[in-house]
């Protein structure tokens, strides 16, 4: 990896792309995570308007308290970063009572889950809409086109992706590159989509590590046949969530109708 030539490449392609798309800069949620540090840190380097938005919802205090650190950073380090803080928790509970309750409370919980994810990008997308701003995404490419590991409609619900093709270990040497606080460096990687201290790793069942030797060998058009023990658990695990995960990354299908039966 060059990270200097890296990371110019990925400002000077954010910054193409909002001279094209006409729009004023750009709208980074900060969830505290390595990701969305990266993102924002590289969406400041562009010199367009940038504004980092804290969204907790029933958030654990460290998760809030890295957010905001490094918003407190942005913001010192570069003139054209703004921040906005909204707390949807009591959005979020009033939303819940509206809905029916159901029968399996694993499935109500990951339901909800995923609608703190949709609420935070509706909130975005609220912001965006306000200033002509791109909503920009923070997903990296074993989340993004690995496993899928992301809310359909939610963090996946973005203007543009400029760190999807990274794998994990380049987002942690990028982030160190660019000096990006050590304490969300050292931060075990969690959605905080759970209002607990749950990792990914716990919700996966394997480490970033893991997964993206696993895409490697998927890459490499390797089998099940290939392996044994550890690796053969963590490359069923790949295949198994590449396959049930790819509707969230592949365009919506259109039933295309023959112009003989219009």
């Amino acid at each position: 990896m060059q990270p200097d030539k890296l990371v110019q490449y990925i400002v000077n392609w954010l910054k193409a792309y909002a001279d094209e798309s006409r729009m004023n800069g750009f709208i980074v949620g900060i969830s505290g995570g390595i990701d969305s540090a990266l993102v924002s840190t590289l969406c400041a380097q562009t010199g367009f308007p940038v504004l980092g938005v804290d969204m907790p919802i029933h958030q654990a205090p460290d998760q809030i308290n890295l957010a905001e650190k490094h918003l407190d950073h942005l913001t010192q380090e570069y003139e054209n970063v703004d921040r906005e803080y909204i707390d949807l928790t009591s959005t979020f509970d009033e939303m819940t009572k509206a809905f029916p309750t159901v029968d399996s409370d694993s499935d109500r919980s990951l339901a909800l889950a995923n609608t703190r994810a949709r609420l935070r990008m509706t909130t975005l997308y609220y912001f965006a809409g306000l200033h002509r701003y791109l909503v920009t995404g923070t997903g990296n490419k074993i989340e993004d086109f690995g496993i899928g590991f992301f809310t359909k409609y939610g963090d996946g619900g973005v203007d543009l992706s400029p760190i999807g093709d990274l794998m994990k270990s380049e987002v942690y040497a990028l982030a160190a590159h660019l000096n990006i606080d050590k304490a969300i460096r050292d931060a075990e990687p969690t959605d905080g989509l759970w209002g607990d201290n749950r990792s990914d790793e716990d919700q996966i069942g394997a480490s970033y590590t893991e997964l993206e030797w696993a895409m490697r060998q998927f890459e490499s058009g390797k089998s099940v046949q290939d392996f044994s023990g550890r690796e053969l658990e963590v490359f069923e695990l790949f295949l198994r969530r590449h396959q049930i995960n790819r509707h969230k990354w592949r365009p919506v299908p259109v039933c295309g109708i023959p112009e003989k039966i219009k």
